[in-house]
């Protein structure tokens, strides 16, 4: 199956010479746009397995600009289109991460083996990522089976994690709440919720952590926590998340 090309290119001349030559190559013109928002757009919507796009568009965005988003947010190589190779465009460049560059006027033999270079490229960063994610995740797992160890008042405390109902944020500090005490922690709540299982624990708002299996019921906007421990609020954009995790218990 041909790789999956989108061209981003404000000079429509060189935008249909640039696909003409692409076509030649074997690859498929996902799609081809001017400016950088409606690049992105394309991007989301196409899904191609890469981008060209020239560094110079005219508009409100660069293209250093959409290749961030491009690259950064969803994950597709850029490879840059450029009539500049001074190191002052190629350094302004960089932050975007780019996969290569083409020069302009550029060889058809430059164009494929960029193309191809990148593709190669990607494919070996997508599965070093997936590979370190794998890792952390387990990890993760194995290091949050077993109790917590809290730094609190100077000493370091066991708290089993079934003990726990839920976890909030206290500016600098997090408190762990469990049946009939509370232990103060500095420290913020991205890294507690790193140190709990997944399948127990559920972040329902910016300030609060829940075990799910102490949730005695929802009355939205709020959870209902098991042995009078209160409600706790839950977020507009953790709701419906909540909803699905209760739904598969």
């Amino acid at each position: 199956m041909p790789s999956r090309i989108l061209v981003v290119e404000d000079e429509g001349i060189v935008r249909k010479d640039i696909e003409r030559t692409l076509t030649q190559l074997g690859y498929e013109i996902a799609g081809s746009a001017a400016e950088g928002q409606a690049a992105i757009d394309l991007a989301e919507q196409q899904h191609p397995d890469l981008v060209l796009m020239d560094i110079m568009l005219k508009g409100d965005m660069s293209g250093i600009e959409a290749a961030m988003v491009i690259g950064g947010e969803l994950g597709i190589p850029v490879i840059f289109l450029t009539a500049y190779s001074d190191e002052a465009t190629l350094n302004k460049a960089r932050i975007a991460e780019p996969y290569g560059y083409i020069v302009k006027p550029f060889k058809v033999v430059e164009v494929q083996a960029a193309i191809e270079m990148a593709l190669h490229k990607h494919i070996h960063d997508s599965e070093l990522r997936r590979e370190r994610d794998q890792l952390h995740e387990l990890a993760t797992r194995e290091a949050s089976t077993g109790p917590l160890f809290l730094k609190h008042q100077g000493r370091q405390v066991r708290v089993a994690l079934e003990d726990v109902y839920y976890i909030s944020a206290l500016k600098d500090y997090f408190s762990v709440h469990v049946k009939d005490k509370r232990y103060i922690v500095h420290g913020t709540m991205k890294h507690i919720e790193s140190r709990l299982p997944t399948d127990k624990f559920m972040r329902i708002h910016r300030s609060f952590i829940v075990r799910l299996d102490k949730v005695e019921a929802i009355d939205a906007p709020h959870v209902i926590m098991e042995d009078g421990k209160g409600s706790i609020p839950i977020g507009d954009s953790y709701y419906g998340k909540l909803l699905e995790r209760v739904a598969l218990r």
